[in-house]
């Protein structure tokens, strides 16, 4: 009876790992999850970054078309994505940044040193906001139209071929 006792959490110990072996061979690695696309974006209210002034980040994404970028200054993938945000601008571009779970000093240190992108610099300081946006990592950046309404998302640091291909998804 003790050799029974002593086996059986070695047996549901094995038997947990054969169960999440079987679930992560059926996972597709490569699926992002993309709730908010076809939706309205959230009816959030963010601070900017350089007075800290509250601002409905659905005002902030007018007029549209938009690409709302989530970024940090921790994040080595936005620093490798931010000259195409910047070469973006360029082109006329309007990019509504959110700087997610950064503090504002190393926020404008970045955007500093790398040049500023951003039509609009909103702050998402305890990742509430990303929360609502389903934010699952950063970068991530959504196309958003006409009245919020979001048309794309993609997570990654942005290339120019992927912003292309992303901007095309907004209607002419």
């Amino acid at each position: 009876m003790n050799r029974w006792l002593a086996i059986a959490p070695l047996a549901a110990l094995l038997a947990l790992g054969l169960l999440f072996g079987l679930f992560s061979l059926k996972r597709d690695p490569q699926v992002k999850p993309d709730a908010l696309v076809g939706k309205q974006l959230p009816d959030l209210v963010l601070p900017t970054l350089d007075t800290g002034r509250p601002v409905r980040l659905l005002e902030a994404a007018a007029p549209a078309p938009v690409l709302v970028n989530i970024f940090a200054s921790w994040c080595a993938p936005c620093e490798i994505e931010h000259p195409v945000l910047v070469d973006l601008k360029r082109q006329g571009v309007r990019i509504v940044g959110v700087a997610y779970k950064d503090a504002p000093e190393n926020t404008k240190a970045f955007i500093g040193r790398l040049g500023d992108p951003y039509a609009e610099r909103l702050v998402d300081r305890d990742g509430r906001a990303g929360i609502e946006l389903g934010v699952t990592g950063v970068p991530e950046t959504y196309l958003v139209g006409a009245g919020g309404k979001v048309l794309a998302k993609h997570t990654g640091p942005l290339t120019p071929e992927v912003a292309k291909d992303l901007l095309a998804k907004a209607p002419r």
